[in-house]
């Protein structure tokens, strides 16, 4: 598909909070069409594969689909349920008016081991992965997988769900940018445990060569010092960063990700 049929066709979808708002993108031939008007059989629904959620999320998956693969996303290694919950999280989020930027979305991949490249940076304006780097999880969440998380103080160990990243500030790791959980008793003491973006010299794969992983931070999504600056300046100032984990206990009580669910649940009725 050519880059101009992408564009015209998502704007067709700025009103549709389970898609990114400005997002452009197309089908071939099919004429633009809003999710709540196609017929349920014509949807597809995405299941958790937790069975005990026991939730469906109702998507338009060509569209889904599409900008999945036309972004490269699954030979760059992001997993497909990764892309879906960000997506819906990060709609229902922009609807509410959450996101003073819009136009661009951070995943962090945790179902992949830190040897891959698992923090993926979309401009959804441009429709373009700007970065795909490596990034630290913390070191009491596991050696070469990030398997344990916590929302404690002291814990060392990372926070999954959606955040909204703020400023930046210059701390005892530099260039650094405070990031505002979401996501209450998940990851909303991410401020108290200064939990923030920042470079570090551990996050290199030089250590991978070594031993087969990248260093750990104390919580903190750390990424390679070379690209730091870059990254932080990019989705610095009301942006939606997303860590996923196939975590159970995340995907049960995960409030963002029910509403997301039930309001998309809901439109399609």
């Amino acid at each position: 598909m050519k880059k101009n049929n992408l564009k015209k066709f998502y704007f067709s979808f700025s009103s549709i909070f389970i898609f990114i708002l400005h997002m452009p993108f197309a089908f071939a031939k099919n004429k633009p069409t809003s999710l709540a008007k196609l017929p349920v059989n014509k949807q597809a629904f995405f299941v958790t594969g937790d069975t005990t959620l026991n939730s469906i999320l109702p998507v338009e998956a060509n569209a889904l689909s599409d900008i999945y693969d036309s972004l490269r996303l699954n030979i760059m290694g992001l997993s497909n349920q990764a892309f879906q919950y960000a997506m819906q999280g990060f709609g229902y989020l922009s609807k509410a008016g959450k996101f003073s930027n819009d136009k661009i979305i951070s995943i962090v991949d945790f179902s992949l081991p830190s040897s891959k490249k698992r923090l993926f940076v979309i401009d959804l304006e441009k429709m373009k992965v700007v970065f795909n780097t490596y990034v630290a999880h913390g070191m009491n969440s596991g050696k070469e997988y990030a398997h344990q998380f916590s929302n404690r103080p002291q814990s060392n160990q990372s926070s999954l769900g959606f955040y909204e990243t703020a400023e930046t500030y210059i701390g005892k790791n530099g260039y650094s940018l405070h990031l505002e959980g979401l996501e209450k008793g998940i990851n909303d003491k991410a401020d108290s445990r200064a939990i923030v973006m920042h470079g570090a010299g551990y996050v290199d794969e030089s250590l991978i060569q070594s031993q087969g992983y990248i260093g750990r931070s104390q919580g903190c999504p750390a990424v390679p010092e070379r690209l730091h600056k870059p990254i932080i300046n990019t989705i610095k100032n009301g942006t939606c960063l997303f860590i996923y984990s196939p975590d159970k206990n995340y995907l049960i009580h995960s409030r963002i990700l029910k509403e997301a669910t039930a309001m998309a649940f809901n439109s399609s009725n």
